[in-house]
């Protein structure tokens, strides 16, 4: 959505991207936490949505990391690096190459070079994005033309550090959410959202939003 002068306007309400606690992320994560947030089916959902959208011996990028992956164990990856918030989970991560800790609701910009990656995964963590449409802007950046960014999710979550339209929406609209943001960072294509719940009456739901990289700048949020 765009103003006469042309400057992007939000679609969302004023509030829509606060938290019930805004107090440091960095405070709230720095007990590590070696769970897993969806149970072994939806996990297995995941990893199989790896295996078809990232390619082997690729450059992954594993954005708001932990101490475990689900990428493919059977896959040789060229180089997986991780980001995220708690530096004993990420080094307990023996899928990573190299990692990161860092604050994406602080400094939404990432730290990598334009093309830097051939893939990129979210798991379970979209919706604590404060800013959502910046860092997928810079993930499309540091990701290459084409590249895919393979967003999943289910119910469960820290209720008071999800953003508040993630709290007032179902799962067909946590979707097309996610898709929004895509479209207003502006520099993705081949958007897809797939329910790829393993047994919806019986184990954790999963969902997936998925595009490609054009290739091109942020745009971001305003």
């Amino acid at each position: 959505m765009v103003n006469e002068a042309g400057a992007r306007l939000s679609p969302f309400p004023v509030d829509a991207f606060r938290r019930i606690d805004e107090t440091s992320d960095a405070h709230f994560y720095e007990m590590p936490r070696f769970v897993t947030h969806i149970d072994d089916e939806a996990i297995g959902a995941v990893t199989q949505l790896y295996r078809e959208y990232f390619e082997p011996d690729s450059v992954i990028l594993d954005l708001m990391s932990s101490w475990i992956s689900h990428l493919p164990p059977e896959i040789a990856y060229s180089r997986v690096a991780g980001l995220g918030m708690n530096e004993e989970e990420l080094q307990a991560n023996e899928r990573l190459d190299d990692w990161t800790v860092h604050d994406l609701n602080r400094i939404p910009l990432l730290p990598y070079e334009d093309g830097e990656f051939d893939g990129a995964a979210i798991c379970v963590s979209v919706d604590y994005l404060a800013q959502p449409a910046l860092v997928l802007g810079e993930i499309g950046r540091i990701l290459n033309t084409g590249g895919p960014l393979v967003m999943t999710f289910s119910n469960r979550c820290f209720p008071t550090k999800i953003v508040n339209i993630w709290r007032s929406l179902d799962d067909t609209g946590h979707m097309a959410l996610v898709e929004q943001y895509m479209h207003d960072a502006g520099n993705w294509d081949q958007i897809v959202s797939l329910d790829r719940s393993p047994n919806p009456d019986g184990t954790d739901p999963l969902f997936a939003v998925i595009g490609r990289s054009k290739g091109l700048a942020s745009h971001g949020q305003t």
